[in-house]
């Protein structure tokens, strides 16, 4: 495919690839994308958990026994663990995600094995002391007080909450779930989590297969044998209409979705297409030009899918002055509901292929970001075939595919939650 530039032509486009490599060592199956132009080591990994086996009442747990994990370790207090990692310029973290529990380095190679070190003391023998407790408490606190303090947040949390009001995913930390966690909850939270079984590995950079073998043994064979619990399916979202949250503030969020395609799905290229059309990021889409640009009703408006336990939602969100969040709420469904009964056009189309295929590479341009992305493929259950051919299937796309996909757009479904003091509702 050639393109042209302010009336000159460019020549083709080369086309893009992942040389991902799969290699199995001690159970774990792991992804490599080997670069040695540059002495940088990054790896990812990931069990299923997190906060989805938070118990009720004790929401936060996971994020926090994830954080606690760098806070000191073995004989090293937190500064001196802290002292270690930044000597040695490792990068080094965990997470409690809200359907896994994720580990990553980035170091450069030399310190490899210290980055090694420091992480297989982090998982084997966290110190978790009370003093860091506390901090690590005080910081989640304060993070889920500010989140219960402003509109995004209020709407945030009602939308998960009515959308999935009897799974995990509809339950958020609170600053009383949080203060609830104790000391030994995050040890027995930790012993189920990290087990030798159930890991999802990624890296890239100056490794070779031999190398990430001997990471893996070095990394994760004193960790007790077994795998975490499986974590529970998600079903399709409520649909639960409209819920207000009252908070005083000049500005309503509105907080909006609907159920998405499975991952599985062979439309789940053109669904993206279509959802990139209506509502994708920047000033293009359909309902930007609509709310912003015509109106002048938000400063900016998005959607997009969203990816956990297996499945995906269409969530999105858009600020606008109180008084007039009744007529967004009103412009937002009617541009759904055009999308999906018109479909896009040609323009359209090609306009936002070239953005997805454009992008792509973009996304693989450091190890971090390389690693990242490939463990979030292999949680979403994909394989390296489907990254190869997602350039081909994204440049096989016609109209009619992406308005057969927008027919899965349904204005009826959509759910909204908006906080502040909206009227015209």
């Amino acid at each position: 495919m050639s393109d042209t530039l302010f009336g000159v032509s460019l020549p083709p486009r080369r086309g893009f690839s992942v040389p991902i490599q799969v290699l199995e060592e001690g159970g774990v199956t792991a992804w490599l994308v080997e670069e040695h132009s540059l002495p940088v080591v990054s790896v990812a990994w990931a069990w299923p958990g997190g906060a989805a086996r938070d118990p009720e009442g004790h929401e936060g747990l996971h994020g926090m026994a994830a954080a606690l994990l760098s806070e000191g370790a073995g004989d090293l207090s937190n500064i001196a663990f802290a002292d270690a990692a930044r000597d040695a310029g490792i990068g080094l973290g965990f997470s409690g995600g809200r359907d896994s529990f994720e580990g990553s380095f980035r170091t450069l190679s030399p310190a490899l094995p210290e980055a090694l070190r420091l992480a297989r003391l982090a998982m084997t023998a966290p110190r978790l002391d009370e003093s860091a407790l506390a901090r690590v408490r005080a910081r989640a606190v304060l993070g889920a007080r500010q989140a219960l303090e402003t509109p995004a947040g209020l709407a945030r949390r009602e939308f998960w909450h009515s959308a999935y009001p009897d799974h995990p995913a509809g339950r958020q930390p609170t600053p009383e779930s949080l203060s609830a966690v104790s000391r030994e909850e995050v040890r027995t939270a930790l012993d189920a989590q990290m087990r030798r079984g159930g890991i999802l590995l990624t890296a890239a950079g100056d490794i070779d297969p031999d190398g990430l073998r001997d990471l893996i043994r070095a990394l994760f064979a004193t960790l007790p044998e077994g795998a975490p619990e499986p974590v529970p399916p998600l079903p399709s979202p409520e649909r639960f209409g409209v819920r207000r949250v009252e908070k005083a503030a000049p500005q309503s969020t509105l907080y909006f979705g609907q159920d998405a395609l499975l991952p599985t799905d062979p439309d789940w290229e053109a669904f993206q297409v279509a959802l990139r059309i209506l509502a994708g990021g920047g000033f293009t889409s359909r309902l930007t030009r609509t709310i912003r640009e015509e109106r002048g009703l938000t400063y900016g408006i998005g959607a997009g899918l969203d990816l956990l336990f297996g499945r995906a939602v269409v969530v999105g969100q858009v600020q606008t002055d109180n008084a007039t969040v009744g007529e967004v709420w009103r412009l937002l469904r009617e541009g759904w509901a055009a999308m999906a009964a018109e479909g896009p056009t040609e323009e359209e189309v090609r306009d936002a292929v070239a953005f997805l295929s454009g992008s792509l590479p973009l996304q693989f341009t450091d190890t971090r970001r390389t690693a990242s992305l490939l463990l979030g493929l292999r949680q979403a259950g994909r394989d390296p075939a489907w990254l190869a051919g997602r350039p081909a299937r994204l440049a096989a796309l016609t109209r009619e595919d992406v308005a057969r996909a927008a027919r899965r757009l349904d204005a009826a479904a959509l759910s909204l939650a908006v906080a502040g003091e909206p009227q015209g509702l």
